[in-house]
């Protein structure tokens, strides 16, 4: 069979898709405006940026919520439990696999989407990346109730402002790894195009996931 013949796997669902480029536009412009109000970008003017900061927060915390019930009903949760298993053949692999032309040690099906690195990029965005922006957001959001509800006495707004910006940073990291790590298909626009149309591609010599070859990995266990 030739090397460049290709099947197509259907992986990620309509919602997931929409899910994911609302959640991509909304983090990017809520960089934009941050880092505006910060004082390092000068894009909509302070006040506007505030504003627009604010209202778009708001708008993904409405779109996790409804994320999570979606993941929840529909099981899809299971796709984000961190595993250990062939951690160590995707660091070799984005080390110096990729360079070579190695074969992918992970290759995606509806029932293991994720490799083991990206469980654990989520995991710990989930974990202490998100929850940092967003209780620094919050003390930051309401910041002229502090003294009403006594919060002036314990809070530094210079801090709060500090974990803020460390969060966004961090956050921005992840966004460029995550724009470098699509180009890593067997094509550089692969992981692109399956995030658009649903469906990812692999090489069809490969053999069924789980078959017990080097470069395939087995369904990761929940």
């Amino acid at each position: 069979m030739s090397a460049t013949t290709i099947t197509r796997v259907y992986i990620f669902t309509v919602f997931e898709r929409i899910w994911h480029w609302a959640q991509a536009g909304l983090i990017i412009f809520l960089l934009l405006s941050g880092f505006e109000v910060h004082g390092t970008l000068h894009i909509f003017g302070f006040q506007p940026a505030v504003a627009y900061h604010t209202v778009a927060a708001w708008s993904l915390v409405a779109l996790w919520l409804f994320a999570v019930f979606w993941h929840l009903t529909s099981g899809e949760w299971r796709q984000y439990i961190p595993s250990l298993h062939r951690v160590d053949a995707m660091i070799k692999y984005y080390l110096l696999g990729i360079f070579i032309d190695a074969p992918h040690p992970f290759h995606a099906t509806k029932l293991s989407k994720h490799n083991p690195l990206q469980r654990l990029a989520y995991l710990g965005i989930l974990v202490f990346v998100s929850p940092l922006i967003w209780i620094s957001g919050w003390f930051y959001l309401f910041f002229d109730k502090w003294p009403v509800w006594g919060w002036d006495k314990y809070l530094s707004l210079e801090w709060v402002a500090l974990f803020h910006t460390a969060g966004a940073f961090m956050m921005l990291s992840f966004l460029i790894a995550h724009l470098y790590l699509i180009t890593t298909g067997h094509t550089p626009s692969a992981h692109l195009k399956a995030m658009i149309s649903g469906f990812e591609e692999e090489p069809a010599e490969l053999p069924p996931h789980g078959a017990g070859t080097s470069s395939v990995s087995p369904p990761l266990k929940y």
